[in-house]
């Protein structure tokens, strides 16, 4: 469940991104690469899992998969924090660099 919660946001971030590819003024490029390098990971994890459980893979407990789904969201959460900041740190619209010069 974290796998597809991750793909769904990289590949949602990579169809925003690629509309506005010539300017990217709003950095979405990084969203993209946040979301994609944690569906990498939990591609990695899901390999693995599968390696040591075998069939017992895909029958996991309602209770594992609500916790998947948390953690899922979770990381997308925390990618969009991650992106928010470095939207602010860049500030690409000037906003903070104008009140700087008003005030």
């Amino acid at each position: 469940m974290t796998l597809l919660v991750t793909l769904f946001a990289a590949v949602i971030s990579t169809i925003l991104w690629y509309k506005n590819a010539p300017g990217d003024e709003y950095k979405i490029r990084t969203l993209c690469f946040i979301y994609w390098g944690a569906s990498i990971m939990w591609f990695v994890d899901a390999v693995f899992e599968y390696a040591e459980l075998k069939a017992a893979y895909f029958t996991p407990a309602p209770a594992d998969m609500l916790n998947d789904l948390f953690l899922g969201l979770s990381a997308v959460v925390l990618g969009l924090i991650i992106w928010l900041v470095i939207l602010l740190f860049k500030d690409p619209k000037g906003v903070f660099r104008k009140k700087r010069q008003a005030g």
